[in-house]
C-alpha cells in the first residue's frame, strides 16, 4: 500500500478496508483504557477514534482490545517443532511476534541451521525476528556440531529479520576478555545485544555491562534482578517448561520499572504451550498472583519489548503500526476470543481460521553420527564418595553435591533408593568417541532410563538410566530414529518422540507432536516411576555449562562456578 492510500484513508476521505467498533481499546501508551474505534487498512492501523468508514465493520461488543503480544526471546526448538508448527499454538494465544534465538539448531547446522529456521518462517502468520546465536559453541568445554565464529555470523548482520546479537551465554569469556567473545560483540556493536549472565554481581556484572550487554533473562531472584536494573539491564522475566521464574520474580515488578521489564518462554514445551499459553500466560499469572496492573502486564509483553529491540512498527495501536491485536472479554484475565494479524482475522476462540502451509524449504542433512564402540556406560570404582548433579524442579540451575558410590564388583552404579541414577553425555556429531560419564539426583527414575538428542546447548545425545542396559537401549533407539526422545527399560523401548529435523524438531503438527510427548511423559512417570512434570526438558538441562553449579558434556563433568572441569570421584 503507498503511503498517499495510507493517508487517504487516515483523513477519512477515502474507506478503510476494516473498523472495529463498540470496543475498549488499551493504550500502553498513556495507561489508559477507553471506548473508541480502529481503522484499518491493509495491514496497517491508520485511525483510532470515531468518524471513519469501512468496506467491512465488525461490532465487539464492548471487549478489550489491546495490541499483538511479543515473546521477547524464545527457542522455537524447545517446542520440538519447526517454526510453523510452533506458530499453530502462539498465534490462537494473541502472540503475533517472537524474537528467537535459533542457537539449538545451529549448534547442529551452523549457519544452515539458521537459515533453514529463517527460510521455514518466512510467509507465515507468526512475524519471527532472529537474534545471531552467539556462543556455538556456548564454551570450549563441550563439542557441538558446529562452530560461529564473528566473521561467520556477521554474514547475518544485514538481514532485515536479524535484529543483534543472541544472548551472550559464555559471560566468563566476556568478562575476561576473550578474544573470540569480544569480537562478536564488537561486530555487532551497534545492534541489540543480550545477555545471559545467571548469578553474575559486583565487578564481574560491571564488566559484563561494560561490553555492551543490555539484558538477562537467568534472573531467579528479585534480589538478582534489582542488581542488573540498577546497572541499566533489561529483565527478561521467565517462565519456561522447566525454569518457573515468573512467580518469584513478581515482587520485582513496580510502576517505577516496569518499563525495562519483558515476558519471555525461552524454552516451552508443547502441552505448556496449548494448555497453558505463552506470553498471555505470564500476563495472567501477573495480573491475578502479583497484583500487576492489567496495562503494566499487557505492556510488558508488546510496547516494552518493542521499544527493546527497535520495532517501532508494532507494540501499540496507533496509526501507522501494524494492526497486530488480540481481542478478549476481561481486562483481568485476558485470553484472546480474536486475534488478527496485519488486519486479518486469523484466530477465533482458540482457534486458527487459516491454514498454516509449512513452505517448501531444503532439507537439513541427517544429524545422528555415534561411533558406537566407543559407548561404554560402565564406571571403574576410583574412589568411595563422587560429584553427583543435583537437578532442582522447575529450576535450570543444580546443586554441586558429594555422595558416597554405590559400588558393585569394583564399579559405581545407580542407586534408585537414593534417587541417584547414572548419567551419560555421548558426542553424536562427528563420531569423535567422547563420552562423559557421571551420576544424578533429581529426576526420580525407579527403572529403566530416557534418552534424547534435545541437550542444550550442544544437543549430544543424554542418556539417564536406572541400569546400563536400558541406556544402552534408549541410545540406540534415538540414533535408529534419527533423533528425538525414548523412554525404554531393559531391551525393550516404551515410548518415542522422532525428532528428525536436527535430532530437535519434528515438521508434524504441534498437536500430534503433543500426543506423542504425552504418551512418553506418561510412560515415563507410570513405569519408569519419576514424578517430574517433564524429565525430557529436565534433563535436556543437566548438560549446558553456563548455567551453575554442576553439569555433564561429552567431555566431562564441568564445575560451572569455577568454570573448568573436574573429576567424578573426589
Amino acid at each position: 500500500m503507498k503511503l498517499t492510500e495510507r493517508l487517504a484513508a487516515a483523513l477519512g476521505e477515502t474507506p478503510a478496508d476494516l473498523l472495529l467498533t463498540n470496543l475498549q481499546l488499551v493504550n500502553v501508551f498513556t495507561g489508559e483504557v477507553y471506548s473508541t474505534e480502529i481503522a484499518i487498512k491493509g495491514t496497517r492501523v491508520v485511525g483510532v477514534g470515531e468518524g471513519y468508514q469501512a468496506a467491512r465493520t465488525i461490532d465487539l461488543g464492548g471487549r478489550y482490545v489491546a495490541p499483538g503480544l511479543i515473546d521477547a526471546h524464545v527457542h522455537i526448538e524447545s517446542s520440538l517443532c519447526t517454526p510453523p508448527r510452533f506458530s499453530e499454538a502462539v498465534l490462537p494465544r494473541g502472540v503475533t511476534t517472537v524474537v528467537t534465538d535459533p542457537h539449538e539448531i545451529a549448534n547442529v547446522h551452523g549457519l544452515d541451521g539458521i537459515r533453514y529456521m529463517m527460510d521455514s518462517a518466512k510467509h507465515g502468520y507468526l512475524s519471527v525476528y532472529v537474534m545471531a546465536s552467539s556462543c556455538v559453541p556456548a564454551t570450549h568445554m563441550e563439542t557441538s556440531g558446529a562452530f560461529l565464529s564473528a566473521e561467520d555470523l556477521a554474514t547475518l548482520r544485514d538481514n532485515p529479520w536479524v535484529l543483534g546479537l543472541a544472548e551472550v551465554m559464555n559471560f566468563p569469556g566476556v568478562v575476561s576478555g576473550a578474544p573470540d567473545m569480544l569480537d562478536k560483540i564488537e561486530a555487532f556493536k551497534d545492534c541489540v545485544l543480550d545477555g545471559h549472565c545467571p548469578g553474575l554481581s559486583g565487578q564481574a556484572l560491571n564488566a559484563y555491562v561494560a561490553a555492551g550487554i543490555q539484558s538477562d533473562h537467568e534472573c531467579t531472584t528479585v534480589a538478582e534482578a534489582r542488581e542488573k536494573l540498577r546497572q541499566g539491564m533489561y529483565i527478561f522475566i521467565r517462565e519456561a517448561t522447566n525454569a518457573h521464574n515468573l512467580r518469584p520474580l513478581l515482587p520485582l515488578i513496580t510502576p517505577e520499572n516496569s518499563r525495562r521489564l519483558c515476558w519471555c518462554t525461552d524454552d516451552r514445551h508443547p502441552a505448556d504451550l496449548l494448555d497453558d499459553g505463552s506470553i498471555d500466560y505470564m500476563i495472567r499469572v501477573a495480573i491475578a498472583e502479583g497484583n500487576v496492573d492489567p496495562v503494566t502486564a499487557i505492556r510488558m509483553g508488546t510496547l516494552n519489548v518493542a521499544e527493546y529491540f527497535g520495532l517501532r512498527d508494532r507494540g501499540a495501536i496507533v496509526p501507522g503500526r501494524r494492526a497486530d491485536l488480540f481481542v478478549f472479554s476481561d481486562l483481568r484475565a485476558p485470553s484472546a476470543e480474536m486475534v488478527f494479524r496485519g488486519g486479518e482475522l486469523i484466530a477465533e476462540d482458540g482457534r486458527l481460521r487459516v491454514t498454516i502451509t509449512p513452505p517448501h524449504v531444503k532439507p537439513l542433512p541427517r544429524a545422528i553420527n555415534v561411533r558406537w564402540d566407543a559407548v561404554d556406560f560402565s564406571i571403574p570404582a576410583e574412589g568411595q564418595r563422587v560429584r553427583v548433579i543435583g537437578s532442582l524442579e522447575n529450576q535450570l540451575i543444580t546443586e554441586h553435591r558429594i555422595m558416597e558410590a554405590r559400588i558393585v564388583n569394583g564399579y559405581a552404579v545407580a542407586d534408585v533408593e537414593r534417587d541417584m541414577l547414572k548419567m551419560a553425555v555421548i558426542e553424536r556429531h562427528k563420531a569423535s568417541g567422547n563420552m562423559g560419564k557421571g551420576f544424578i539426583s533429581g529426576i526420580g527414575l525407579k527403572r529403566g532410563a530416557i534418552a534424547g538428542t534435545v541437550a542444550h546447548d550442544h544437543h549430544n545425545l543424554v542418556v539417564i538410566g536406572a541400569d546400563d542396559a536400558s541406556m544402552m537401549t534408549a541410545a540406540r533407539a534415538v540414533e535408529a530414529m534419527g533423533g528425538g526422545l525414548v523412554a525404554a527399560e531393559g531391551e525393550r523401548v516404551l515410548a518415542q518422540l522422532p525428532l528428525p529435523v536436527g535430532g530437535l524438531m519434528s515438521d508434524r503438527p504441534i498437536a500430534e507432536v503433543r500426543q506423542k510427548l504425552d504418551v512418553l511423559l506418561e510412560v515415563t512417570k507410570r513405569q519408569l516411576g519419576s514424578p517430574l512434570h517433564d524429565p525430557f526438558m529436565a534433563m535436556g538441562f543437566m548438560a549446558l555449562e553456563v548455567i551453575p553449579s554442576l553439569k555433564l558434556t561429552d567431555l566431562g563433568l564441568v564445575d560451572v562456578d569455577q568454570f573448568a572441569f573436574v573429576e567424578l570421584f573426589v
